[in-house]
């Protein structure tokens, strides 16, 4: 017999963790291959190369991004190898298995609910060493009936599930995200999201982590991200992981956790405050400031708290922080909206994604939609169209605000320009600049086009000539500064000032051979012949000496021309350069 677990991931660097672990639990009973594809994939690719490999079984590891795509490639293997066994798993098909059983004949099987017991039993069965109607967790179809048999327990301990890590091939692994988990389930439960489906939370032993994660340190993965729901709700557990991957830290890999901030007490903060810049990377789900929509979907928090803790782990610059907001939640409405986005956006975070809620199969907020009035896309992944609250027009306009946030203040191309603007003319609401913004994009057409980089600040300067028009001299100068910031150029655009400074090369060329200029600015670079040097610095000269901004944004600048020294660190986190006014 010949199985096949498989997956259509959204990108190629990242790695499915569920098709791992179901191979890794029928490996004294079957060999099973694993085959990852991903979205971007042709579907005749997919296709053929599954065709090719004559399985007798196949396995799809079904999500809300994939599930199209996934059913139009059953359907096809079916129609060329009519005898094959076809199983459906994963949070897509689990809540509504016996609807998707219906929906779609060519599917044999769908396993629901936590699927490593339910797939070895399955395999049991195909070995003909079990019945079919003793598979928990199974639907399956007998002749013209679909039979839903009663659910699997849940796993009691985690280290059940034999490692997927123990003697990896580092070649599948090395410059890869890999997905990993320390524990199932979440102490809260918010109802737009499966965790509160799943009583209790259970962890993997503390040696079992630990060696996991030793092994892909060692295969050099791009980063690791822990798909725990709340990674420090056991706070001596999470600190025992942290420490561990800072002193194990081998100068490539990162670490992304999602963590609830107002679980994060003074002794955990300063514990934080010695970690390596770059290393962690925090997600932390805000969702919404206005007590009344957290209450309507069950979720604790404690703004006051949460502020406190980003703020102070702001201050360390050494962890990146991505908070996340939901548009389209009960008794948010949009100035509601505004309100929530300000908070948060003045918290001075790295990172403000603005997402819209999916009415997700199996959650608490979408079996009570109707109390909310709520209209929603009804394929994945089932996003919100409006509700009592918010109409359909606002919720246009709030991706249009998404948009704009994405491309000029997340992108992190426009730091120094951001902060301009809005400390200086949206202070009151910060909302109001992207909107401002997103509507002057909309009335213009850029949404309908793609932008080079370029023209996105030429965008951006022309609105600040319309709209804002005070000290245009000086904003060029801001944009030509984060554009010249971002890495290397040799041709800067025409839109931005240009100062001319006699013999400026030479004098370039003549600082850098300066031995005291380089102790002072470049001193990794001490004894290199200037020509080297160059390949990794930039000069230019500009009207006003932008750099104070950087220390006082509501500095007064005077006009007066300087230099401004550039110098490249792919390493550097939250500045992709060092910057210095220079005497040439």
């Amino acid at each position: 017999m010949k199985i096949l677990l498989t997956t259509l991931n959204s990108k190629f660097i990242h790695t499915n963790l569920a098709i791992r672990y179901l191979k890794e639990f029928v490996r004294d009973l079957v060999d099973v291959e694993i085959r990852e594809y991903t979205i971007n994939n042709e579907l005749d690719y997919i296709l053929k190369d599954i065709y090719k490999g004559d399985y007798d079984v196949i396995l799809f590891s079904t999500y809300i991004w994939n599930v199209y795509d996934i059913v139009k490639l059953c359907d096809n293997i079916k129609k060329v190898k009519p005898n094959i066994k076809i199983a459906l798993g994963g949070p897509e098909v689990t809540y509504d298995s016996e609807c998707s059983m219906k929906n779609y004949p060519f599917v044999d099987y769908i396993l629901y609910g936590e699927g490593e017991l339910v797939f070895r039993d399955l395999v049991m069965y195909l070995k003909g060493q079990k019945n079919i109607e003793d598979v928990e967790g199974l639907v399956y179809r007998d002749k013209d009936k679909i039979v839903k048999n009663k659910p699997m327990d849940l796993l009691k301990n985690l280290d059940e599930i034999p490692s997927p890590y123990e003697n990896l091939n580092p070649e599948e692994y090395e410059n890869r995200i890999v997905y990993y988990e320390t524990s199932r389930g979440c102490p809260f439960n918010c109802q737009y999201c499966l965790s509160s489906t799943i009583p209790g939370l259970r962890y993997f032993s503390i040696d079992r982590v630990k060696k996991d994660l030793k092994a892909l340190i060692n295969a050099r993965v791009s980063q690791i991200k822990f798909i725990d729901r709340t990674f420090n709700a056991n706070k001596k557990f999470a600190m025992e992981i942290m420490n561990f991957l800072m002193e194990n830290d081998n100068d490539y890999t990162t670490y992304h956790f999602e963590v609830t901030a107002h679980l994060l007490d003074d002794e955990m903060l300063e514990f934080l405050k010695d970690c390596k810049e770059g290393l962690f990377q925090f997600e932390i789900g805000v969702q919404s400031t206005n007590d009344k929509v957290l209450e309507a979907v069950g979720r604790r928090d404690d703004f006051g708290k949460l502020s406190y803790v980003v703020q102070k782990i702001a201050s360390y610059r050494n962890i990146h922080q991505h908070l996340d907001l939901i548009a389209g939640l009960p008794y948010e409405d949009y100035a509601s909206f505004e309100n929530s986005f300000n908070d948060v956006f003045n918290l001075g975070i790295e990172h403000l994604q603005l997402g819209f809620l999916k009415m997700i199969k199996g959650t608490g907020i979408r079996n009570t939609a109707s109390q909310h009035g709520f209209r929603y896309k009804d394929y994945a992944p089932y996003e919100v169209l409006y509700n009592d609250y918010i109409s359909y027009t606002q919720i246009l306009k709030l991706k249009d605000i998404e948009e704009i946030l994405e491309k000029y203040y997340n992108s992190k191309n426009f730091v120094l320009s951001m902060r301009y603007i809005i400390s200086n003319f949206y202070k009151e609401s910060p909302f109001k600049f992207f909107e401002a913004f997103a509507t002057y994009f909309d009335k213009n057409g850029y949404f309908d086009m793609a932008q080079g980089k370029n023209q996105l600040y030429k965008i951006l300067l022309d609105f600040y000539y319309e709209k804002i028009n005070v000290d245009n001299e000086i904003f060029n100068d801001i944009l030509k500064y984060d554009y010249i910031s971002l890495g290397k150029t040799s041709n800067i655009p025409q839109f931005f000032n240009k100062v001319d400074m006699e013999d400026f090369k030479n004098r370039c060329h003549l600082f850098l051979k300066n031995e005291d200029n380089l102790s002072k600015y470049l001193p990794k670079f001490i004894n290199t012949p200037a020509k080297n040097i160059i390949k990794y610095v930039h000069f230019e000269p500009f009207k006003y000496n932008i750099l104070e901004l950087k220390e006082n944004i509501h500095s007064k600048l005077v006009d007066k021309t300087n230099v401004v020294l550039f110098v490249y660190d792919d390493k550097k986190i939250f500045e992709k350069s060092k910057a210095y006014s220079v005497e040439i």
